[in-house]
């Protein structure tokens, strides 16, 4: 696969996931796609991606910024490196109590793609940065 598809791939994701459009994001990622949930655990497959896009979407709205794609040679591998400006809307278990706080957050994706698909989402941000913020 070519860089240039790898980035298109990944661009499009991203710009789904800024339009809030999980079907979009879903369309790209491989039917048994790992999702690495940062500091969580790894989840494979789209319908426990669709369900994750959901209890997101529920707890916080959020756009990707500042936007910087990178892929390596032979387009297997890319990452993306963003600032997440969001608001946290409600509760979410284990977390601080939610009443629209607005956050800024740098973050980063790896991934994977094979054969024209995203394999693999690996997502790192530090949480304790983000607690602090909506605290």
């Amino acid at each position: 696969m070519s860089e240039k598809t790898t980035h298109e791939i990944i661009s499009k994701y991203l710009a789904a996931f800024n339009a809030s459009d999980s079907e979009a994001m879903l369309a790209l990622l491989h039917e048994d796609v790992a999702h690495d949930i940062n500091q969580g655990e790894r989840q494979i497959g789209k319908e426990k991606f669709r369900w994750f896009n959901g209890e997101m979407a529920r707890h916080y709205s959020e756009e990707l910024t500042d936007i910087a794609i990178m892929v390596a040679e032979g387009g297997v591998r890319a990452a993306a490196e963003f600032t997440v400006r969001g608001k946290y809307l409600a509760t979410a278990d284990g977390l601080p109590e939610a009443n629209g706080q607005n956050y800024d957050l740098p973050a980063g994706i790896f991934f994977e793609v094979d054969d024209g698909l995203i394999t693999r989402v690996t997502t790192y941000y530090n949480l304790k940065d983000w607690i602090a913020q909506v605290s």
